[in-house]
């Protein structure tokens, strides 16, 4: 009765995944929980319409009607939201839906990478969502500290249906935004490469910035418990 009693008195955040992969939205959920603050809980909600992987701008830009949709589906009661793909799809409508404290992974990741000035390079294995990513560093005014993004060589849902040769192809790229771009961090840029985003962060002198980590320690800082 003690674990039951636990269990109830825990608050729940909930991640919304505006990708259809149900196993990427474990991925992340697992992710999230590992850094959730004490008495928080991670659920996970998965979009039931789009595409397993968010690869280029019009998905992406559908994508934000089905995170409002996931989110009027939702039937437990939650106190924040992390949106889990990078681009931050539906984040603005649902700011104007809720007064829950709403992040993304996207905006988070950036405002930490950029924190004190600091000069910051994307990683990540979309290049059709490259103007998207410069566009959000834009929005958030801080395309004067941005060193660019770098890519992957590759088809990015075959390259990150291998652990193995995600992470070594994204140090690779990494790499080359510290040495080349003189990046002072880098953000690895998406949801579903949330598990080489963990293993790139101790890889590297500079910090390495893993998008779901940084959108839950954003999170911590604005819940409100009731």
């Amino acid at each position: 009765m003690a674990d039951l009693s636990r269990s109830l008195d825990m608050r729940e955040i909930l991640l919304l995944n505006p990708n259809t992969s149900t196993e990427t939205t474990a991925m992340m959920v697992a992710i999230a929980q590992s850094c959730a603050p004490p008495g928080y809980t991670v659920s996970g909600a998965t979009a039931t319409r789009g595409v397993p992987m968010i690869v280029d701008a019009p998905r992406l830009h559908a994508a934000a009607d089905e995170v409002v949709e996931v989110w009027k589906r939702r039937t437990a009661k939650v106190y924040g939201v992390v949106i889990s793909a990078f681009g931050d799809p539906g984040i603005h409508l649902l700011r104007e839906l809720t007064d829950l404290p709403v992040v993304g992974i996207c905006e988070s990741s950036i405002l930490e990478a950029a924190q004190d000035g600091r000069r910051f390079g994307i990683a990540t294995v979309t290049p059709d969502l490259v103007e998207s990513i410069d566009a959000s560093v834009d929005a958030l005014g801080l395309s004067s500290v941005y060193t660019g993004t770098r890519l992957t060589s590759g088809n990015p849902q075959e390259l990150t249906s291998d652990p193995f040769r995600l992470e070594e192809a994204l140090a690779d790229v990494v790499a080359a935004c510290i040495e080349q771009d003189r990046a002072e961090a880098v953000v690895i840029g998406g949801g579903p490469l949330g598990q080489a985003a963990i293993g790139l962060a101790h890889r590297f002198q500079v910090p390495v910035i893993a998008p779901i980590p940084a959108a839950m320690r954003r999170l911590s800082r604005v819940l409100r418990p009731d």
